[in-house]
């Protein structure tokens, strides 16, 4: 059962990151955006139990919750904090799984060439991108690229967050375009 070390504000205001002294996972990350996508995952299932909550995401460390807006974040973190300090820490089925996990995009689906595009898209992301949106209670996954359109789905706080729309997405398309001029980013 891991304990909770920290509770940090996200950029996004109606997320909060609960950071744990154990981890729930071993680099598998989980993401949902409402009740029915978290069947057969009991942490997320008992935090959407919980009135306001609109968006779960986990992975090692760390949990990021967001609300509807209507909560109050005071009383909400306590509810919270219940089902993430009952939640089993990370095991070796977690272990596996991340061995496991892959990128939202099948590289097998890919021809040779769009895939070296693929590898240096997400070069830069993993470099530039991700590390930020982490270290913000979020992550961001590449799940289609086809022709000179890179479709990508953010998580977490930035899954809601007015900024990962605007200015976020301009900046991942201003990073992406060193290496592709012409490439179309598109939040899905």
């Amino acid at each position: 059962m891991p304990k909770i070390a920290e509770i940090e504000p996200t950029p996004n205001p109606n997320a909060m990151k609960f950071i744990l002294r154990e981890p729930l996972t071993w680099g598998v990350t989980r993401s949902y955006d409402k009740p029915e996508q978290a069947v057969g995952d009991p942490l997320a299932m008992a935090l959407f139990d919980i009135a306001h909550v609109t968006n779960v995401f986990y992975v090692d460390h760390w949990v990021t919750v967001t609300q509807d807006g209507a909560a109050d974040w005071q009383e909400l973190m306590r509810k919270l904090a219940v089902p993430i300090r009952d939640a089993p820490s990370a095991d070796a089925h977690s272990a596996q799984l991340a061995e496991q996990a892959s990128v939202a995009v099948d590289p097998e689906k890919l021809n040779a060439e769009d895939r070296a595009r693929l590898d240096k898209i997400n070069a830069i992301l993993d470099d530039q991108v991700r590390p930020y949106l982490q270290n913000d209670g979020g992550d961001l996954y590449v799940m289609g690229l086809e022709g000179n359109k890179l479709s990508v789905h953010y998580q977490g706080a930035c899954g809601s967050c007015p900024s990962s729309l605007s200015g976020t997405l301009a900046g991942i398309e201003s990073l992406v375009r060193q290496i592709e001029p012409d490439l179309e980013i598109v939040a899905v």
